[in-house]
């Protein structure tokens, strides 16, 4: 499996590249092979919950979130036998932290084929740290419509809230020092795999 797109440059950034772009050399914490396994155990677990595929709407988070709801995507239509498609989010604007430091980000597009009112709506992230970004993504979702639920899925869970933000379904737990850094990055065969620095 090649990286998806959602990891690859996006050439209408301007300047430097994003921190996802650069392949950083660290100790592997989890391989392709268990992403895989994480992200399917996860499918599984969504399903548990609800059977019911019509009232789900699974929306990924601008950019680490879109490759692994892609993998759940996959997961659940084997599982279940139908097509899955997930949405993506980008929540730059809405953060709370992005004028306190600084920044002039450069959003990316939303994409959401799906109504999100009346249904079950899974926020996928690689990464789950302070909660800042599921607040942000839960106040983006809101514009969209009233769903019955939220839910957050992610990949990694590395502790160190600052909101008392709850994962619902999660890939791996990984205890971190605050300073440290865990990232979801292509591997140098061109698959995935979760480093920590």
């Amino acid at each position: 499996m090649s990286v998806p797109p959602s990891i690859e440059r996006d050439a209408r950034s301007p300047g430097a590249p994003d921190r996802r772009d650069v392949r950083i050399e660290a100790p592997v914490v989890l391989d392709m092979d268990g992403i895989r396994r994480a992200t399917r155990r996860m499918a599984h677990e969504i399903l548990e919950n609800d059977e019911d595929l019509e009232a789900l709407a699974l929306v990924a988070i601008q950019r680490g979130g879109v490759a692994v709801a892609e993998l759940i995507a996959g997961h659940l239509g084997e599982i279940a036998g139908q097509p899955v498609t997930p949405g993506s989010l980008d929540v730059t604007l809405y953060r709370d932290d992005v004028i306190a430091r600084g920044l002039r980000p450069m959003p990316r597009p939303t994409r959401m084929p799906f109504r999100v009112s009346g249904r079950r709506v899974v926020l996928i992230d690689d990464v789950m740290f302070t909660g800042r970004t599921i607040r942000a993504a839960m106040d983006a979702i809101l514009d969209f419509g009233r769903p019955s639920a939220i839910q957050v899925a992610t990949l990694v869970d590395r502790g160190h809230r600052e909101l008392p933000i709850k994962v619902d379904f999660v890939g791996k737990n990984i205890p971190t020092a605050r300073s440290q850094k865990i990232m979801l990055q292509p591997s140098a065969d061109g698959e995935l795999e979760v480093v920590i620095q």
